[in-house]
């Protein structure tokens, strides 16, 4: 049954993925109630209202979601205990969660619905980690089994015995070890599942990371990336399948010269997905919409011959006057505050016109 226009959805997380989820919502006639534990989340400000409580304090979001006829969550690092008292009020469920939260059951649950990843193994102390060196060989990469986000909670091995420093760099909390991998190109697939198991799948951007961060994403993303699109959305829709998955889902792929090979995903719209509000004809925020509201999910193709989407990230966003005067510059500021340094600020999208 598709939830009428007038109704309210919840959000969970107040950062710029539900700002622009709000707009969206806002577009087809839905009331959006934002939870954050924060005191003035970005998303607050163009949401019909707010509740500020942490995300582990039962009480506090039972209250929210009773006020909500449907709850979703625009981040995954969200206790998923005080989650499950939402029952199918939540939208996805907490089963992606629970996958997503965790490296190593990401990595099994990956291989079981038949995506490759890069060879890897469970390191929980020095000895495994210096089995891995020897299992997987270097360089590799450690990664946190929780919590790793924009680059962070990794740590590199590349010459003999620095994985024990890897290891002692993250702190020793449980980890992975993946085998590094050669790749001509990163690329993602943003991919909505509705709640009658209808899947779409966006066309696929090349992304580009400095530091480990989002800069810039381009769609067409280029050859090597458009010979790989179908296998790589193939997967993307096996995996939400799997999960039972109702809204957006990203993947994150390397374009290797073996084919498509998954590096993680997220249960969530994505960064990677921003183009899509001016360059595709539903946006990824629109799409997230329709799917949890019951609604049939929109057209993903391209308005132009393509888009591409920068990050402004710290003080970037000093530069907002002269986006404002470039004609071809879709701004949007996400109004956060201090323009901490690895801070994402906002993004302009510029949709390609055709060849000629």
């Amino acid at each position: 049954m598709s939830l009428r226009p007038g109704s309210t959805i919840g959000i969970i997380g107040g950062g710029q993925l539900g700002r622009m989820m709000a707009v969206a919502a806002a577009q087809l006639g839905y009331r959006c109630h934002i939870y954050d534990p924060h005191e003035g989340p970005c998303a607050a400000e163009v949401s019909g209202a707010f509740t500020r409580g942490a995300f582990d304090d039962h009480e506090s979001l039972a209250a929210f979601a009773a006020q909500c006829d449907i709850v979703t969550y625009e981040f995954e690092n969200v206790p998923v205990a005080p989650l499950t008292a939402l029952g199918a009020k939540l939208l996805p469920g907490t089963r992606s969660l629970e996958v997503a939260q965790d490296r190593a059951l990401e990595k099994e649950f990956l291989e079981s619905a038949g995506a490759e990843v890069a060879p890897w193994q469970r390191v929980d102390s020095i000895e495994d980690a210096e089995q891995a060196e020897a299992d997987l060989g270097l360089p590799l990469v450690l990664k946190t089994r929780r919590f790793g986000y924009d680059g962070k909670g990794q740590s590199w091995a590349r010459a003999a015995g620095e994985v024990r420093q890897a290891f002692e760099a993250l702190g020793r909390q449980p980890a992975v070890a993946e085998a590094g991998v050669a790749f001509e190109a990163e690329f993602s697939v943003i991919v909505a599942r509705g709640s009658d198991g209808a899947v779409r799948c966006f066309d696929p951007p090349r992304n580009i990371h400095e530091g480990g961060i989002l800069r810039r994403s381009i769609v067409p993303g280029g050859a090597l990336v458009a010979e790989q699109a179908e296998e790589a959305k193939r997967i993307a829709g096996a995996i939400v399948a799997a999960l039972g998955h109702v809204g957006v889902l990203t993947v994150e792929f390397f374009a290797t010269e073996n084919g498509p090979l998954v590096n993680e995903f997220a249960p969530r719209v994505h960064n990677s997905g921003h183009w899509t509000i001016e360059g595709a004809r539903t946006s990824q925020f629109e799409q997230h919409v329709r799917a949890i509201c019951g609604l049939s999910l929109g057209d993903p193709g391209l308005v132009a011959a393509g888009a591409e989407m920068e990050n402004l990230i710290g003080p970037d966003v000093e530069r907002w006057a002269d986006y404002v005067a470039d004609d071809g510059a879709a701004l949007h500021l996400y109004n956060k505050g201090e323009a901490r340094a690895g801070r994402k600020m906002g993004h302009v999208t510029r949709v390609l016109p055709p060849s000629r």
